[in-house]
């Protein structure tokens, strides 16, 4: 009898090895909440490429934009937590807990963190005819001529749009900002002088610096970026103690079985620990980050309150 007993505890002891051993068995669907072409889309190709070589699986990246981002979460809190749909989300996803007061999802309960991939600071880009080279010079002649400089975003509630709401209220200045449908549109109009100033994405404006078509004032990292290394940080060109940057991160549904959590975390870490990566990544202003599970779920609950914060002070709201 109790070598029966040791024999059936032995197996179900095999069986559970064997299952933790074979996850992945089928593709995976990477879902990027933002259209194809933008800077989640391209990370979400790079790593869902690099994923799938390690996995054994195709990582099959699917595009579900919308609000901000929220339609694409809305799609993995809702999917089967079996490690088979994940999301790589930006910084708008910390931001939305409070934009959209009526979320189809908890962004700190419905979620199963993996990993924060990256980050990278935002460039206060200008058009040429902007009076003004650096922070300092910008927020003096802002505060001598309130609400006569305008800045462009990606859209209401967009990750450009929020740091430069952070920047008005931090230097105390009255700029006016003017909406667009997406980085491409925002950039023409920064170049055509429709708009004056951008919190853009360094690597989307760094032809139109390099160019001449725009200028650099300042990045918004505690540190200067890589990609554009003579160009100052926020603080240390008038405004000090200011710093904002955007990220990446992985998540999966929650209650996704905790090995799984912590292969896809290990898988991602050692991509992020790559040379080829990490060239890459430098080369568009990014740096590679690949912490644990817990550490980026204390960063998003962080990150929910400070962005909070500033958008119920600047009643700020999506449109």
């Amino acid at each position: 009898m109790a070598l029966r007993i040791f024999a059936a505890a032995l197996a179900l002891f095999a069986c559970g090895v064997a299952g933790a051993q074979e996850y992945p068995t089928r593709p995976i669907r990477l879902i990027a909440p933002f259209a194809p072409g933008g800077p989640t889309d391209l990370f979400a190709r790079l790593m869902g490429a690099k994923l799938g070589e390690r996995l054994g699986q195709p990582v099959l990246v699917e595009n579900r934009p919308g609000a901000g981002g929220s339609v694409g979460a809305e799609a993995a809190a809702k999917a089967s937590p079996d490690g088979y749909t994940l999301v790589l989300v930006s910084s708008s996803f910390a931001v939305n807990a409070t934009l959209y007061p009526k979320l189809p999802y908890d962004t700190l309960k419905d979620f199963a963190p993996v990993t924060l991939l990256a980050s990278a600071p935002f460039l206060l880009a200008a058009n040429q005819g902007v009076p003004a080279g650096s922070v300092r010079e910008l927020i003096a002649y802002a505060k001598a001529n309130p609400g006569k400089l305008n800045y462009g975003s990606g859209g209401s509630g967009s990750g450009p749009h929020i740091v430069a709401e952070l920047f008005k209220s931090e230097a105390g200045v009255n700029i006016v900002h003017i909406p667009y449908k997406g980085t491409g549109p925002l950039i023409a109009a920064l170049v055509a002088g429709d708009v004056q100033l951008a919190f853009g994405n360094i690597f989307a404006l760094v032809p139109q610096i390099k160019s001449g078509r725009l200028k650099a004032i300042a990045v918004t990292g505690r540190e200067r970026s890589s990609a554009l290394p003579e160009v100052p940080t926020v603080a240390e060109s008038g405004l000090p103690g200011f710093e904002a940057v955007g990220v990446h991160g992985l998540l999966a549904p929650a209650g996704t079985p905790r090995r799984i959590v912590d292969k896809l975390n290990a898988e991602c870490v050692a991509i992020l620990r790559s040379p080829e990566v990490r060239s890459q990544l430098a080369s568009e202003g990014a740096e590679p980050v690949g912490n644990t599970p817990e550490q980026y779920a204390a960063h998003i609950a962080a990150e929910v309150q400070k962005w909070g914060r500033l958008v119920r002070e600047r009643g700020i709201r999506a449109e």
